[in-house]
């Protein structure tokens, strides 16, 4: 045992050495090639949904921080609109230089309330384009994610076609590939 290794085969090594030792029938081969590639295209569409998913999370939380943000700028320009009303009603109770005073109050309010305001919109309309790059993207992901399950449910009807050597259950592993692929390609042109 100096230098020599332990090895133990497993049930599919075997099978692949059989093949590849007396050549193995082209049906399995083919179905098992078939499987590879549709294994390797069903992980990069997991992949592109995966980061859809997550890019629809980051634009969800922006939306949430520019509503946050908007909320805080409505809730100043309300303190300033107290503000401008209690200056309003002092120049009612009083005259004079103290009169003239909250005059000047009002119309410092009132351009106050206009900035506040403008910033809060400007605020809420990033939000609610932030909120839509999410809808997006999470309609993107949707696709993905069904055609991530199309060649899933294909992998598995070719599975089902090697056990069970039925040539014609290769039309289902077609027609999930197909509509798996046409998924793929609605999530990749963002439809």
């Amino acid at each position: 045992m100096s230098g020599q290794g332990f090895h133990v085969h497993g049930p599919h090594d075997h099978e692949v050495e059989h093949v590849a030792q007396h050549g193995g029938d082209h049906f399995t081969s083919r179905v098992a090639v078939l499987t590879a590639v549709l294994s390797t295209i069903g992980a990069i569409f997991g992949y592109l949904g995966g980061h859809s998913q997550n890019a629809a999370l980051l634009y969800k939380n922006e939306a949430a921080i520019q509503k946050t943000s908007a909320s805080n700028q409505w809730n100043y320009y309300q303190s300033k609109s107290n503000k401008q009303n209690l200056a309003e009603l002092s120049i009612t109770l009083t005259s004079g230089e103290v009169r003239e005073k909250y005059v000047q109050e009002v119309e410092r309010y009132k351009k106050e309330k206009q900035e506040i305001k403008a910033e809060a919109d400007k605020l809420e309309a990033v939000a609610k384009a932030a909120d839509q790059k999410s809808e997006l993207e999470m309609h993107v992901h949707e696709r993905w994610a069904l055609a991530t399950t199309l060649l899933q449910v294909a992998i598995a009807m070719a599975a089902i076609t090697l056990l069970t050597r039925k040539r014609w259950m290769l039309f289902g592993v077609y027609g999930a590939t197909a509509l798996g692929l046409l998924a793929g390609a609605a999530g990749y042109l963002h439809l």
